[in-house]
């Protein structure tokens, strides 16, 4: 993805400030970070929403992004971080890459990732769990079927049970 800010920054394209590079993924500073020391932690392959992220991946982001909180602890002297991703156009995903911030916190550094707390009855939050429950099970039948075609076949799982692919449905996500 030769048109892709971050896929730019980890060809060296464009010059950036690497705090951490092994020969998957990357941590590097965000010139224009939430605070000194915001760094985010991303694959080098492209891939514009987590659930494009192979698991073994995803795994080692999460690996990294702990390490580079705890070195951010230890030479800024912070008192916190958050550590979160943007998934998707509606949860503020501006670039097209998939990547975990790890922003450095000190008490009263004014940074706002709060928000207002939505009361829900027993009924709104039952239904929600429902179909939340519901939904769980696809995704991870359809992860372990996409294994099981990986390891036979290349081509990707367009259906499981007559419903539209989780992975397909994904794609209205992507910024």
């Amino acid at each position: 993805m030769s048109e892709c800010l971050l896929c730019r920054i980890v060809e060296s394209r464009i010059p950036s400030k690497k705090v951490y590079e092994d020969e998957t993924s990357v941590a590097v500073l965000d010139f224009m970070g939430a605070a000194p020391g915001h760094c985010f932690v991303l694959p080098k392959k492209h891939y514009t929403i987590m659930e494009q992220v192979p698991d073994e991946e995803l795994a080692k982001i999460f690996e990294i992004a702990n390490k580079v909180s705890s070195a951010i602890f230890e030479a800024l002297d912070v008192q916190g971080t958050n550590i979160f991703i943007a998934n998707g156009v509606a949860a503020g995903q501006q670039v097209p890459h998939f990547f975990c911030h790890v922003i450095p916190r000190t008490e009263g550094d004014r940074i706002n990732l709060q928000w207002s707390a939505k009361q829900l009855n027993e009924e709104e939050i039952s239904t929600v769990e429902l179909k939340i429950k519901e939904q769980v099970k696809d995704v991870v039948s359809v992860g372990s079927e996409r294994k099981r075609v990986a390891e036979k076949k290349p081509e990707a799982v367009r259906r499981t049970e007559g419903k539209e692919n989780y992975l397909l449905k994904q794609l209205k996500r992507i910024p």
